[in-house]
């Protein structure tokens, strides 16, 4: 009886204190590192699509923004033509690692939704992308050691 009652005990020990296979695959896919084609379609809508540069990007009175700035962020330049409750006086640097998680930062583009439960600030845009395309914009910014 006393066999019987250890095994029990073991076997519940080994499933409640064990990882799953999914809570582990889980984890390997987050350390698998993003392929060469993520990054450039990243960079294709940070670049072409999402305008990042625009904003987070520092320019001179010329309109002209230096590479070596690339979103860098800084001080909001864009201005609004009439008063808007809580426009942005910064924008957060985005090049090597943008604010937040991984998963803050893809719920973001993925909602429109801030670490914060809030809407950013304008004049950032209420995204809407894809997870792919969040993760691929991700890795792209995660790929601007800077």
């Amino acid at each position: 009886m006393k066999t019987i009652a250890g095994t029990a005990i073991a076997v519940f020990l080994l499933f409640a204190v064990a990882p799953s296979r999914s809570v582990v695959a889980q984890d390997a896919k987050k350390t698998k590192a993003p392929d060469a084609g993520a990054i450039e379609r990243g960079r294709y809508i940070v670049e072409s699509v999402a305008m990042c540069g625009r904003c987070h990007t520092p320019w001179n009175q010329n309109g002209e923004g230096k590479r070596e700035n690339w979103l860098l962020g800084g001080p909001t330049q864009i201005q609004a033509s009439y008063p808007v409750p809580n426009w942005a006086v910064v924008e957060p640097r985005l090049a090597g690692r943008p604010p937040g998680t991984d998963e803050e930062f893809v719920r973001l583009l993925m909602t429109g939704i801030s670490r914060t439960g809030a809407r950013p600030d304008p004049p950032m845009p209420p995204f809407r992308m894809t997870r792919p395309d969040a993760e691929a914009v991700l890795a792209y910014l995660k790929s601007l050691k800077q």
